[in-house]
């Protein structure tokens, strides 16, 4: 597969907050949060929103009653909504005028129709990787986000944190010289039923749209987008990819190979090589607390690094500044990242002869 894209784009690390020891600090005037749905990442991230010092906890919703007032009596949001008399209970939330940004945590084949019910209600959105099922939804929710000066970002963690940042900021300084390839891999064998949304077509469930983004991000962030990408993978009975491996290729020769799986397990790393050294990750890749650097002249050393909370913090301080700068999009994470990241994943998904009910 030949990417038509713009120039290699390499991913910069995060605006440094003004008290970068403490990302919980505030960094302007208090937003009033929204999130959407009560499941396990929601809870997760709102674990690391309740404790910004310039957030409030506004306003949940969810399909049931009765989980939505669980979840903000757990947290301390101010209201619940629910689905009740024909509306949902994200619009009922998306309507109240007290919430300024919201967090949608849904499955991954309800994102564009959130996202774009928030944006059209002129909510600032953080929305939950991967971004869209597909480059189609995505470039419309970004042009809709532009249109309406609002502020949009896909919530990529790992992009935030400050092991990432610190690899990438050696891979860019020349330490390991020209990179030539870069090998990553996630997976984990689930025993979750049919139901759950990782087997589900209709949740666009399977290995590339929940996994795979975690090893393309090291790709990205040390040889930017490729000029080709070759995949393989096997699919279910019921059109879900199970596992995938794809083959990064860049002008000048560089190389990533890249694995993910629902039915194996692996070391959960990322390496990192070039002409002078070679870096690799702490497991797991998307969250490492290590770095082993080792150049080819010179002695190895390990980088450890401490996290705020429980990582998500890092994600949320930087739309919480954006959006009190008045920025529209994340110069960390900006949309074209986002747009270009859908775009291979749609041509991944081309060659494994995988589709979803959202591509119709």
């Amino acid at each position: 597969m030949n990417l038509h894209t713009p120039a290699q784009q390499i991913p910069r690390p995060p605006c440094a907050a003004p008290d970068a020891a403490d990302p919980f600090a505030a960094t302007g005037e208090p937003l009033r949060w929204g999130v959407v749905a009560t499941g396990r990442i929601a809870s997760n991230v709102t674990e690391d929103l309740a404790g910004l010092e310039d957030s409030v906890l506004q306003a949940v919703s969810s399909r049931s009653q009765d989980s939505a007032r669980a979840f903000a009596e757990k947290f301390g949001f101010s209201t619940s909504y629910y689905d009740d008399d024909g509306v949902t209970g994200y619009q009922r939330l998306f309507n109240d005028p007290e919430v300024d940004v919201v967090y949608i945590a849904t499955p991954h084949a309800q994102h564009h129709e959130v996202a774009r019910a928030a944006l059209e209600s002129g909510k600032h959105v953080l929305c939950e990787k991967a971004f869209t099922v597909n480059a189609r939804e995505a470039a419309e929710l970004i042009d809709l986000a532009r249109a309406n000066n609002l502020f949009l970002m896909e919530a990529l963690w790992s992009r935030f944190l400050p092991s990432v940042n610190r690899a990438w900021e050696i891979i860019h300084s020349g330490e390991l010289g020209e990179i030539q390839w870069v090998q990553a891999d996630l997976g984990f064998p689930s025993d979750h039923g049919s139901t759950h949304r990782l087997w589900d077509p209709a949740a666009g469930g399977g290995a590339l749209l929940d996994l795979t983004v975690y090893p393309l991000t090291w790709a990205l962030g040390a040889l930017g987008f490729p000029a080709a990408v070759t995949a393989a993978g096997a699919l279910n009975d019921d059109n879900i990819d199970t596992q995938n491996a794809l083959t990064l290729s860049y002008e000048g020769g560089a190389h990533a190979q890249l694995t993910s799986s629902l039915v194996s397990s692996g070391p959960g790393q990322a390496t990192v090589s070039g002409s002078a050294g070679w870096l690799r990750t702490g497991s797991v890749l998307h969250n490492p607390r290590e770095l082993t650097i080792h150049p080819h002249q010179g002695e190895q050393r390990v980088e450890t690094f401490e996290q705020a909370g429980r990582g998500y913090v890092y994600e949320l301080r930087e739309t919480t500044r954006c959006i009190q700068q008045g920025l529209t999009e994340s110069p960390t994470m900006p949309w074209a990242d986002t747009l270009n990241t859908m775009r291979l994943l749609d041509g991944v998904r081309n060659q494994l002869g995988l589709r979803y009910a959202n591509d119709a």
